[in-house]
């Protein structure tokens, strides 16, 4: 049996109070599949790991007390919630500190996050990683049903390849314009408009894919978003809108 078809058995909502359309629940699925699986910088048990440490940082004094701070360089201390991981420290505070006071993030902090030995790729798929976990957890807390075990690593070594065309100037990390990519990266803007929030993880083609798979599953596909004249969901596009913007306000999304 492979590692999606296994998934399909083990990831299931029969405990969900209200019925769910099949593409959302296979799509969530296909997301449970890719965690556990090597990725292009990390194996599937650092990623495992880094689910792991972004569940447990929402549980951690120190961050709580820097982010009621006036600035999070104002607090200083131990941190009194891991996963107990074998994550280096430097991926720990990255994740630490997006899970839990994004809206603060500097490119500071990121350059911070190099210097400690992190590469820009790396930063990139644990914040691909990273969106895959909280946007599950958030659905299942939602629904008020219990968080998804997370899934065996699955053997195998990291693909470790960079697209060639990747460049610096649209955000902290290197980005792929459509017009830059080469063979490899091929596909990896199908279905999408490769507008600035998709190209956010593309230094890492593919949590490009494996996120907005579970996007268009959870919003809408992106032909869809500006087709005004149908409505593909119970809500309607303004209403879908509507609660976008106030999880954003709430989440202090600024983008």
């Amino acid at each position: 049996m492979d590692r999606e078809a296994e998934m399909v058995e083990t990831l299931d909502y029969r405990q969900s109070p209200l019925p769910l359309r099949d593409d959302l629940v296979g799509a969530h699925q296909r997301a449970w599949a890719r965690l556990g699986a090597p990725g292009e910088w990390w194996t599937g048990a650092e990623r495992v790991a880094i689910a792991e440490e972004t569940r447990a940082a929402t549980d951690c004094g120190l961050c709580r007390d820097r982010r009621a701070a006036l600035s999070p360089r104002a607090v200083t201390g131990t941190r009194t919630c891991t996963a107990a991981t074998a994550l280096p420290q430097t991926l720990v505070e990255v994740i630490h500190r997006i899970r839990t006071d994004s809206g603060r993030l500097t490119r500071a902090f990121y350059e911070s996050a190099l210097a400690g030995g992190l590469s820009d790729a790396e930063y990139v798929e644990t914040v691909g990683v990273m969106a895959t976990v909280i946007a599950i957890d958030s659905f299942c807390d939602a629904m008020d049903i219990p968080r998804h075990a997370l899934p065996a690593p699955a053997a195998g070594e990291p693909r470790r390849r960079r697209p060639a065309g990747a460049k610096d100037g649209l955000a902290w990390v290197p980005t792929v314009a459509p017009e830059d990519m080469t063979e490899a990266e091929a596909g990896m803007y199908d279905d999408l408009s490769a507008v600035n929030i998709h190209r956010a993880l593309s230094l890492v083609p593919a949590e490009v894919a494996g996120f907005f798979d579970l996007d268009a599953a959870h919003y809408l596909p992106d032909a869809a978003l500006r087709d005004f004249g149908t409505e593909y969901r119970a809500l309607t596009h303004a209403q879908i809108e509507f609660l976008a913007a106030r999880v954003s306000a709430i989440n202090q999304c600024f983008y």
